[in-house]
């Protein structure tokens, strides 16, 4: 061990404790509303360094059943996604399976509590493992201890990694705003109908869409609608990357977080995801969720719970990545997959779904205005 540094538990550290939501069912409509954020897994997970943004927020109600975490609470899953971690930036409430920690501030400081989670992730996951699920309790999180130094050197340590992190947090939110404006101009341009050109364009009476443009469902729009390939994940550089569910929550896919699979050849070239495609969440909490593949995808296959969608040449994917993308098409998925046990989004239900195709070259017009702008690498 370093000369100065000790070996501690967590709550040597700071307080711990378990998020709270008591109430049965847990999606009872009446807990939810814009008052207080509802952080779950999925939002850690999605989570760079801070948490500042979430997809669920509780009601007076929901409030009443859980409870409101500060502001610099370091948030760490112990269920879905073991060892994640992020901090609070915002004032939350957070579920049973996150456990809050808040740091002493004569003992520790938090940011360097992340960083190691970071670096021990492995190791934590590793004590986790369980016959059915893998599960980390606050119990076998005590079992673990830390080696730390002094406060003055845990914040220096913590000063350097956080300004690195600040960096990526920045230019995360200023791909974060291009995105924005994707979906704002998708809008404007094919629910508004105010694309270039609208004051002079015909409209077929009909159909009410501008002459040349055609509704059509998923189904129609795809040549195939793939499940992904079933195999555990591994930590372990065995083979291509394995993209799951949890890695496409939020608004980009973090590839360094996405663990690895060992598939043979053969079925690897059956699975494995190319520039344009579409991936679908089908199933469990987070179905709806959508992305589309972009140039930055390493060599990777995809899991079971997601569905491929391989696009016909008459819809551009760039303007299919902007639609699943959105907020409406994730509010219409979850609505369309019902299920009072388990939501699920399969290949009948997404072949259903309609989408405004226009003209190929508007198509073009939108993927060019999208792709251009300097600097803007999302949907490359």
């Amino acid at each position: 061990m370093r000369e100065g540094w000790k070996k501690v538990s967590l709550s040597e550290l700071g307080f711990v404790g378990r998020g709270k939501s008591r109430h049965r069912p847990r999606n009872a409509n009446f807990l939810f509303g814009d008052r207080y954020p509802f952080i779950q897994t999925a939002d850690v997970k999605a989570a760079n360094y801070k948490i500042t943004s979430f997809t669920t927020m509780y009601s007076e109600d929901g409030l009443k059943q859980s409870k409101l975490w500060p502001k610099n609470t370091l948030c760490i899953t112990i269920a879905a996604n073991i060892a994640d971690s992020s901090i609070l930036a915002i004032e939350a409430c957070f579920p049973d399976s996150v456990i809050g920690f808040i740091a002493d501030d004569n003992k520790s400081d938090v940011r360097f509590v992340k960083y190691l989670f970071d670096l021990l992730q492995v190791r934590i996951k590793q004590i986790s493992q369980g016959a059915a699920q893998d599960n980390l309790s606050l119990e076998k999180l005590e079992t673990i201890k830390f080696e730390v130094p002094e406060l003055p050197t845990q914040r220096k340590i913590a000063s350097i990694l956080s300004g690195y992190d600040n960096l990526i947090e920045n230019n995360l939110k200023r791909i974060k705003l291009l995105e924005e404006k994707a979906q704002l101009t998708y809008e404007e341009w094919f629910v508004k109908m105010r694309f270039p050109g609208y004051e002079t364009a015909k409209f077929d009476k009909v159909t009410g869409l501008p002459e040349g443009w055609k509704e059509k469902n998923f189904g129609e729009l795809t040549e195939t609608m793939q499940y992904g390939y079933t195999e555990s994940a591994s930590n372990e550089p065995v083979g291509p990357k394995f993209l799951r569910i949890t890695d496409i929550v939020g608004f980009n896919i973090n590839w360094e977080n996405v663990p690895y699979c060992l598939i043979s050849d053969k079925e690897k070239s059956k699975y494995l995801l190319r520039e344009g495609d579409i991936v679908v969440a089908r199933t469990g909490a987070t179905v709806g969720y959508a992305k589309r593949i972009n140039k930055n995808c390493p060599e990777a296959v995809f899991a079971s719970y997601l569905i491929r969608l391989k696009l016909k040449s008459e819809i551009d994917d760039v303007l299919m990545g902007v639609y699943v993308e959105s907020k409406s098409f994730l509010k219409m998925v979850q609505n369309m997959a019902g299920g009072a046990a388990q939501p699920n989004a399969n290949a009948p239900v997404l072949r259903q779904i309609e989408m405004i195709v226009p003209s190929k070259d508007m198509q073009l017009k939108f993927r060019h205005l999208v792709i251009e702008p300097v600097g803007c690498n999302y949907f490359k």
